[in-house]
């Protein structure tokens, strides 16, 4: 069994601190087998922003994997966001902004979706999408594979018309032939699961998909400060939202999945 604690969008510079203190303390007691985050440590990119991201990732239990949002990119110093769109993200968080980890039973690959030219919406390149196909390919099938990104691959439930990350689709198919089981993603501040197949029809492929709402930002769309706490047992799944209510995150709604016949499938 191995559990993740998907964080997303901290929006350092726009964070409340008793909320990253909760979060602290919250993953503290629970001890995940890894802390995932897709994206926006910041709300500008600045200094000083990563600088309080980096202080507060410190903080949280490790091993911990870590991709770019487009807030992680410079908006407005446009010599900085064309030239050296990931500077402060290198300097203050990882050099390598897609990680790769993997042991005998999870592998977990980071995908930078965040582009200077798309500041809002992210893409994909063709040489990461030969990289999700490659990366994945040699390890077993029986390995429970996770991408992590920050943007989207479907849309929230009440918001069809949000745009998707570019060659998502694409993606999505070298994913299925990877043998991917589980997509991590941000970017929308309202957290859902769902599966992608009735998203993109010829996908045959059973792959669930995890949206974390903001962790620790006020950057509030409707719910509040959430996060996901996964737990991988084949061939159970389990995510937990935990959202944060008087001082402290308590389990807001637990949806579980069982694989039967290569599809996930609700178990209640």
């Amino acid at each position: 069994m191995r559990t993740i604690a998907h964080l997303s969008d901290l929006h350092f510079g726009r964070d409340d601190p008793a909320v990253c203190d909760a979060v602290v303390r919250d993953l503290a007691v629970r001890g995940p087998s890894l802390v995932a985050v897709s994206g926006d440590l910041t709300q500008r990119a600045r200094a000083h922003q990563f600088r309080a991201a980096r202080a507060f990732l410190d903080r949280l239990p490790t091993p911990l994997l870590a991709v770019p949002g487009n807030h992680d990119v410079p908006l407005f110093n446009l010599v900085a966001r064309f030239a050296r769109p990931l500077g402060g993200y290198r300097r203050f968080i990882a050099d390598d902004p897609e990680p790769f980890l993997h042991d005998e039973d999870v592998a977990v690959m980071g995908v930078n979706t965040a582009r200077p030219g798309k500041w809002k919406d992210g893409r994909l390149s063709l040489a990461q999408i030969e990289r999700i196909r490659g990366g994945f390919g040699p390890i077993p099938e029986r390995v429970f594979k996770v991408i992590v990104t920050h943007h989207p691959f479907i849309p929230q439930p009440s918001e069809r018309e949000h745009a998707l990350v570019e060659r998502g689709f694409e993606a999505l198919q070298a994913a299925e032939r990877a043998g991917v089981d589980l997509l991590l993603a941000g970017h929308l501040h309202f957290g859902f699961t769902g599966d992608v197949r009735p998203h993109y029809l010829s996908i045959r492929r059973s792959m669930l998909v995890a949206q974390a709402g903001t962790a620790t930002s006020h950057r509030h769309r409707g719910e509040p400060n959430t996060y996901n706490w996964i737990v991988v047992d084949p061939p159970h799944l389990s995510i937990e939202v935990r959202g944060f209510d008087a001082g402290a995150f308590a389990t807001r709604a637990l949806t579980r999945y069982v694989k039967r016949d290569d599809q996930w499938i609700k178990d209640d």
